[in-house]
């Protein structure tokens, strides 16, 4: 999950290059560096840390060259220091790579004994010393066709060559790249991002790919060398500046934007005049699909188990919940009259692509949920619902985990009135329901002050719990998941009834424990778990929502309640405290909470 910029042009590109990577820093962190051609001579500058720690450097402002490649890096072979830091180089290439090569440590001990001196610990430090040693025997285009033959894994690559001022190399298996045309330039990037504020026109780079990027034109070949020929899609040309504004940090921002992003998602799916829902290419009858299988990671799995309930409480479908990295390598029976339903926010997931991948070679039916409808996810769907968030830059998911789910609900509203398992009168009234959702939302925002006060006891804590119920219990485990990303203290999400099936063990004197019993269909079972844990000493946060009826318990420790709404749609609300709990305890804490350690926002590698 590293990120990739290459440009070729008839003016200096190091300033340009370094912008491009500011934007791809949701990729990656650990280091960054830039490598030029000039005079003859592969010039190549790296740093640990931060894009401005490079920026910084007086020799990266002096830079000269007209063709470059630079680099963002998530550290997967190698500590993330300058030396293991991309681009790597010879005397007579330079590579930056996003992926794994497997086969590296077999690649290095020939390449060893074939003379090749090694400089760091990465595996991508075998690409260009396999490339140097193709080209003694090899044109351009036949030593990329051999080294990427040799190389098992998954790679994204941009490499340059002393002996070729004139042109990038481009190579795609696994892990994203898009070329992008200008006037007298062209560009290489991990995706349109990154590219956007350039041009407009891309090209996405298929598996087995590679391309020769010139500043007048760009040349595809397929896996065995064959020159092919790609088609050019032009995206949007909005302009899709993102910053800050008055906020403290991007994810403070996004936090506060989820009533905007839950009335546009509502908005684009919902059609009021008719009081229907705008899914109308479906590409399946009703009865070709009797199951549902959702696939995500992270937070993405976390909206899967969500609309699990929606669609066993909706629709008559038989549903199941994968996380990706498990279920590529299981022994999968898929059946024909399954929809596999792959959520994303990026597009680019690595174990979700995989997961997709191998559903299509098995002739499966695919729908994608992603915030990125150029993604290689999207792109390869059969069927693509966006969830229309916009941007999100903090790479702890906010606005896009409830963008997900929306749309995972008004999915299941919808094949349930298609299947006749939800009348057309019980319709009108969720979707009723629904339109109130972004101004509730709103209302629930201004729970700050509680949750700012009871932040630090969290921080203080060795451990906490996240107990819910039914729809609460995987919010309860996106909770957990968003404190230990952004205040790196544990933190556990549980099912409240099974609690008492091991993990009481774990609740001593003042231990904080957030208890999820909105007034719902498993309210009395889940306050009667909570007094389970505050027998033991448990410091309990209730989160429910408002009520006349009082609270059936005694000895909280503090209640903070949302507002109210009908049950499929408390899980919304619920997630809101939640969220400002993680911002308030790494804030408490100085931490970065933008850009949590070990973390990146596109996770591109498996």
């Amino acid at each position: 999950m590293c990120g990739i910029i290459g440009i070729n042009s008839n003016k200096s590109v190091s300033a340009t290059i370094i912008n491009s990577l500011k934007k791809l820093e949701y990729r990656g962190y650990d280091s960054a560096g830039i490598a030029t051609l000039s005079n003859g001579f592969i010039n190549e500058i790296k740093s640990e840390g931060r894009v401005e720690n490079l920026e910084k450097n007086s020799s990266v402002q002096n830079m000269e060259g007209n063709i470059g490649i630079g680099h963002v890096r998530w550290a997967t072979h190698g500590l993330p220091n300058s030396i293991n830091a991309h681009p790597h180089s010879s005397q007579n290439v330079s590579v930056v790579h996003n992926g794994i090569i497997e086969n590296s440590t077999l690649l290095k001990k020939f390449l060893v004994s074939k003379g090749h001196k090694f400089k760091s610990q990465t595996d991508t430090e075998v690409i260009v010393h396999l490339i140097t040693e193709n080209l003694k025997t090899e044109n351009i285009v036949n030593s990329i066709k051999k080294t990427l033959k040799a190389l098992h894994g998954s790679f994204a690559l941009g490499i340059i060559f002393k002996d070729q001022p004139d042109l990038i190399v481009g190579a795609r298996r696994g892990s994203p790249l898009a070329v992008g045309y200008g006037p007298n330039e062209n560009y290489l990037g991990s995706d349109s991002y990154a590219l956007k504020s350039m041009t407009n026109k891309i090209t996405y780079l298929n598996d087995g790919e590679f391309c020769v990027i010139k500043k007048d034109h760009v040349e595809f070949f397929n896996e065995d060398g064959t020159k092919i020929n790609k088609k050019v899609l032009e995206l949007s040309s909005e302009d899709e500046k993102y910053d800050k504004g008055d906020y403290k940090h991007f994810m403070a921002k996004e936090i506060e934007e989820q009533p905007i992003t839950l009335k546009n998602g509502i908005k684009e799916y919902i059609d009021s005049a008719n009081n229907d829902i705008n899914i109308y290419n479906i590409p399946w009858k009703k009865n070709e699909i009797s199951s549902i299988t959702l696939i995500g990671c992270g937070t993405a799995y976390h909206s899967c188990l969500m609309a699990k309930y929606w669609f066993e409480e909706l629709t008559s479908l038989d549903v199941n919940v994968d996380i990706a990295s498990e279920f590529r390598y299981r022994k999968n029976r898929f059946k024909k009259d399954t929809l596999y339903v792959f959520v994303s926010q990026s597009g680019e997931t690595a174990d979700t692509y995989a997961a997709l991948d191998l559903c299509k070679k098995n002739g499966m039916k695919t729908c994608s949920v992603v915030n990125v409808i150029e993604s290689s996810i999207a792109r390869d769907s059969e069927f693509v619902l966006p969830i229309h968030c916009g941007i999100e830059i903090g790479v702890a998911s906010t606005k896009a985990f409830l963008g997900q789910i929306l749309i995972l609900y008004i999915l299941a509203l919808k094949l349930a009135l298609v299947r006749g398992d939800l009348e057309k009168k019980d319709l009108s009234k969720k979707l009723k329901d629904l339109k109130e959702l972004p101004k509730l939302v709103e209302k629930t925002l201004q729970t700050d002050n509680k949750i700012q006060n009871v932040s630090s006891t969290f921080n203080e804590a060795k451990g906490s719990m996240f107990l819910g119920r039914g729809f609460s219990y995987p919010i309860a485990l996106e909770g957990a998941l968003k404190l230990k990303e952004l205040s790196y203290v544990h933190a556990e999400g549980y099912p409240a009834g099974e609690m008492k099936h091991g993990p009481l063990a774990l609740i001593e004197e003042g231990m904080p424990v957030v208890v999820l019993a909105p007034r719902d269909t498993y309210y009395k079972k889940t306050i009667s778990n909570m007094q389970e844990v505050i027998a033991r000493g448990a410091k309990v946060l209730l989160i429910t929502n408002k009520s006349s009826d009082e609270i059936i318990s005694e000895n909280i420790w503090e209640t903070i309640e949302v507002e109210s709404t009908n049950e499929d749609l408390l899980p919304f609300l619920l997630t809101i405290p939640l969220q400002k709990l993680a911002y308030y305890s790494a804030l408490k804490k100085g931490l970065d909470i933008d850009k949590p350690r070990n973390l990146a926002k596109s996770v591109t590698v498996e």
